[in-house]
């Protein structure tokens, strides 16, 4: 992270696609909260990405869910993303 920029500056207003050590799940970050929880908007969770690759290059899921409101604690995480795809709406 670059030098200054603060969690909600990287997150806030930009969907993510985040891989947890259970599962994945991807929405728009709304908030940061205490420095570790990330309230999310239209996040979905993603069952099964197929080929990993092709789904952050073209937005293609096997299966997804989708949940609406939810939060994420950054400190799961093993990795994430940008996601500069439209969020996911119907369950797949």
């Amino acid at each position: 992270m670059e030098k200054g920029r603060s969690l909600e500056d990287l997150f806030v207003g930009r969907s993510w696609f985040f891989r947890t050590v259970t599962y994945h799940i991807i929405g728009r970050v709304t908030a940061v909260i205490g420095g570790k929880l990330l309230l999310l908007q239209e996040s979905s969770w993603v069952a099964d990405s197929g080929r990993f690759s092709n789904a952050i290059k073209e937005g293609t899921l096997n299966e997804v869910e989708p949940l609406g409101d939810w939060a994420v604690n950054i400190d799961s995480c093993t990795d994430f993303g940008p996601w500069i795809h439209a969020l996911p709406t119907e369950q797949k």
